[in-house]
């Protein structure tokens, strides 16, 4: 007998099902975005401008750090979805046990690498006598926690991918309650600077952990972590590895572009113009983080369609995916334009350092509009298993053409070229995903006329 979630996937309206998984999906990930808020907001107005600074260094290895998680746990979800489609629980929890082991080997490699060169590391990315201090004391706690973040990263979207978005959500909100309420009992009652902010992030995700490990233990559960799971097999490490490739890859270049942005910024701005990239990002995040939310809920949806051959529901799904996220990044532009300094004046008060960002802010966001159905576009190819098309369009914002125009407007314009380069690479990417979305829609059409070809469709893609 199909389950009520099996039936809703295959049965259900689009639009009430998307924001089924979608809501809780968008709360979890605004919560995770609250860490980093929550962080610079108390280290702004805590500590001092330079300090912001100094955290916007350490963005490149954030976004490294992230990248493991991606790897393994968006790849993981989306093989699980997949899984869970052809009615294959015994290897969704196989997926499970590999994704486990396979997050602590990379994170004990990684975390080795980093602590053991940090200051060599944090130089090369940007950071200055000035800002350098505060780098290193925030990344000397946050890398050795790394290995929870990860955990939780991967295990929450696992846990979404089997159908609990709800629970998932709560498991972030735990996490980013505590980590609210810690940081200002660690950085102003105990007097312990960025360091006591970076404790406050570590002990809250350990928590978050606590509760979604529980989860995958408990017999009520859709798949369940099994211990004689938990061994690296590998067919499911290349298949969870050839789809995380594209969230991975879009979060290293994301770490590449930050660290040549810096660099730039050092050299036509100063440390404060460091920092104003590290606000601009920050509200840029807070809308971008809300279509990977609604990826992250919409995953299971396009996953699962499209390994039941629901191949009509998995277009409608897109449609109505694209719809929603323009309008949050057009909502996005639209707060940023009006309201730049006032955003900006919640990290500091600074004068320098918000006309800064109040200008940077404006000019960084001009075609905002068009990123959400770039950003769409690539997970859509992710959930259902086209790993080199999500590459590339996770590549073309953050690399292709990003890269180009960090190097060549600045010597134009200088300081404000840096900021145009943002919108001239997010115009670019939307047309190379609209032209690939173009594609692959005309092929799922095809596999709904052709049903007895279809297999050997998807398998040729």
């Amino acid at each position: 007998m199909q389950s009520q979630r099996e039936i809703d996937f295959r049965t259900k309206k689009i639009s009430k099902l998307v924001w089924d998984y979608a809501l809780p999906g968008i709360v979890g990930t605004l919560v995770t975005m609250l860490y980093n808020v929550v962080d610079r907001i108390y280290i702004g107005q805590g500590v001092g401008a330079l300090a912001i600074s100094g955290l916007a260094i350490t963005m490149p290895v954030i976004n490294l750090t992230s990248s493991l998680g991606m790897l393994v746990g968006a790849g993981a979800a989306a093989r699980i979805s997949i899984s869970l489609g052809r009615n294959d629980k015994q290897t969704a929890e196989k997926i499970l046990g590999n994704s486990l082991l396979l997050t602590l080997i990379l994170n004990a490699v990684f975390i080795t690498l980093f602590v053991y060169y940090l200051d060599p590391i944090l130089i090369s990315f940007g950071a200055s006598e000035l800002t350098l201090p505060y780098a290193r004391d925030y990344l000397q706690i946050v890398l050795l926690g790394n290995v929870l973040v990860s955990l939780t990263y991967n295990f929450n979207a696992m846990m979404r991918a089997s159908g609990y978005p709800q629970k998932a959500m709560y498991t972030m909100l735990i996490g980013a309650v505590i980590n609210t309420i810690l940081s200002p009992i660690f950085l102003f009652g105990f007097n312990m600077g960025i360091r006591g902010v970076a404790w406050a992030t570590v002990i809250s995700m350990f928590i978050g952990l606590l509760f979604v490990m529980h989860h995958f233990t408990r017999r009520s559960s859709v798949i369940r972590l099994r211990w004689r799971n938990v061994r690296l097999n590998k067919a499911i490490i290349l298949s969870i590895i050839s789809i995380g490739l594209s969230p991975f890859s879009m979060q290293v270049a994301a770490s590449g572009v930050n660290i040549l942005m810096n660099t730039s910024l050092i050299r036509y701005g100063g440390d404060l113009a460091v920092g104003a990239f590290g606000i601009i990002n920050t509200i840029l995040g807070l809308f971008l983080i809300t279509i990977l939310g609604l990826n992250q809920g919409t995953q299971p949806i396009f996953g699962f369609n499209y390994g039941a051959g629901n191949y009509k529901r998995v277009r409608h799904t897109l449609y109505y995916t694209m719809k929603i996220a323009t309008i949050i990044t057009t909502v996005g532009f639209i707060i940023g334009q009006l309201f730049p300094r006032q955003i900006a004046m919640a990290f500091t008060t600074d004068t320098e350092l918000l006309d800064l960002t109040e200008r940077g802010v404006r000019i960084a966001i001009a075609a905002l509009p068009l990123v959400g159905m770039q950003i769409v576009a690539s997970s859509f190819f992710q959930s259902l298993g086209y790993a080199f098309k999500s590459i590339i369009q996770s590549l073309s914002r953050q690399l292709i053409f990003l890269v180009p125009g960090i190097i060549l407007l600045p010597r134009l314009w200088e300081l404000d070229g840096l900021w145009i380069a943002l919108p001239i690479s997010d115009t670019l990417a939307a047309m190379l995903s609209l032209t690939l979305l173009l594609g692959q829609i005309r092929l799922l059409k095809r596999m709904e006329n052709e049903p007895l070809q279809s297999e050997s469709i998807k398998t040729s893609n």
